[in-house]
């Protein structure tokens, strides 16, 4: 039986499911919209669907390394309660261990990619939605490489409300590399020195702390040397190098490291659910929500 987009449509709202996997429904089913319903359900497609429009701002980081590679991710729950749950956290492994194996180009390539137990990372989720009841989703990930003289710090903060992944070259001690990243957790630089910071940053920078002394009534001729004084602090507040370690602020990050003769390549930093606009709900009705889940 042929199928129209006026039985996708239909199949759509009466689910709230995908496009493609209402489509899919009614090949399978041969067009009947009560089986391809049923279908849906059985899949637990139909019930993560009307999820879709949950805001996910909870969840967790992990990182995940092997030999020279390397992969941060954040993945996405509606609730604290889900994100500590071993259900999710395993999802979370499974789901590393794959990206790791596969290395996928971007976010619609992970999701689209067959995981070894037969499933698509996207289905693997939407299995689980199904059985926890809560809105989870792939949010990001990240891969980094490192070589045979280097070393990876991972950490993870209050069991990966923030996740860092570190990579150092001259040094294949990973306790090193993990102290620079409880560093980067803590105190969040942008990045690892004043290179990679663009000229249009410090133009704009340079610009505000000018207008800041002029504002304060200082001098012009000496307004060029507390800028620059200033943008130095700038640079010490932004870049991790500049930083005052946090375990020994009597030196520079950058010290540290040079002192077991390495360097910071680059770092990565994840806190969950940074960016994303959360709901504006007390811990009551959150303890309340999930009881009604149970």
């Amino acid at each position: 039986m042929a199928i129209t987009a006026q039985m996708v449509k239909e199949l759509r709202e009466k689910t709230g499911a995908g496009m493609m996997d209402c489509k899919k429904a009614l090949t399978e089913t041969n067009g009947d919209m009560e089986k391809a319903i049923d279908y849906l359900r059985e899949k637990g497609i139909a019930k993560a669907a009307k999820k879709a429009d949950r805001i996910a701002a909870e969840g967790t980081t992990y990182v995940l390394s092997q030999g020279n590679d390397a992969v941060i991710l954040e993945v996405n729950a509606e609730t604290d309660f889900v994100a500590k749950n071993a259900e999710f956290q395993n999802l979370v492994k499974e789901i590393a261990a794959h990206l790791l194996a596969t290395k996928p180009a971007d976010l619609d390539a992970a999701l689209n990619s067959k995981m070894a137990n037969g499933s698509t990372v996207n289905e693997f989720i939407t299995q689980a939605i199904s059985k926890i009841g809560e809105k989870i989703s792939l949010r990001r990930f990240a891969f980094k490489a490192k070589s045979d003289n280097g070393a990876f710090g991972e950490y993870l903060h209050m069991g990966g409300r923030i996740g860092v992944l570190v990579v150092l070259e001259g040094t294949t001690d990973a306790g090193v590399a993990k102290d620079v990243a409880l560093h980067v957790a803590a105190m969040n630089p942008k990045y690892v020195s004043r290179n990679q910071v663009s000229e249009e940053e410090v133009a704009h920078e340079r610009e505000v702390l000018k207008q800041q002394a002029l504002n304060e009534g200082k001098p012009e001729k000496i307004v060029e040397k507390m800028v620059e004084g200033r943008l130095k602090k700038y640079f010490e507040e932004i870049c991790v190098v500049d930083q005052a370690f946090v375990k020994n602020p009597d030196q520079t990050v950058g010290q540290y490291v040079a002192s077991h003769n390495a360097k910071i390549a680059e770092f990565v930093r994840y806190e969950v659910g940074e960016g994303i606009e959360k709901r504006q709900e007390n811990f009551a009705e959150e303890v309340m929500n999930q009881i009604k889940k149970n």
